[in-house]
């Protein structure tokens, strides 16, 4: 007697049908077309979650250059003082402050140009 193991086959291609639910024509309901759809989405998602990381990194840097650059001090050089003032603030947060608090801002500025003067008479 041949066995088709059907309940589990069943199973298995209604659960890829209905992660295939919003995408167009053959592709949400026939099982062959909704795999392949599938799996291709999974693979995109996959790569876009490293590439979203990449994206939201670059952006911060922008937003605390412009503001940085505003106050009279490049990028590098801020980053150069907060790491020398041992500020534990990340680039998400140094974005957000760039953005909505400049009094804030401006007084990391400063720490960082302090701690950029000491470093350099300590050289």
């Amino acid at each position: 007697m041949r066995v088709t193991n059907a309940p589990a086959s069943r199973r298995r291609r209604t659960r890829m049908i209905r992660a295939a639910k919003g995408y167009r024509m053959r592709r949400s309901k026939l099982y062959r077309y909704a795999s392949d759809a599938v799996d291709h989405g999974r693979v995109y998602a996959y790569r876009d979650r490293k590439t979203k990381k990449r994206n939201f990194r670059a952006l911060w840097q922008v937003r605390i250059n412009a503001a940085a650059r505003a106050a009279g001090v490049t990028y590098s050089r801020f980053m150069e003082g907060l790491k020398a003032a041992k500020v534990a603030l990340d680039r998400k947060i140094l974005a957000d402050l760039a953005a909505t608090d400049a009094a804030t801002f401006s007084e990391l500025v400063k720490v960082a140009q302090n701690a950029l003067k000491t470093k350099a008479a300590k050289a």
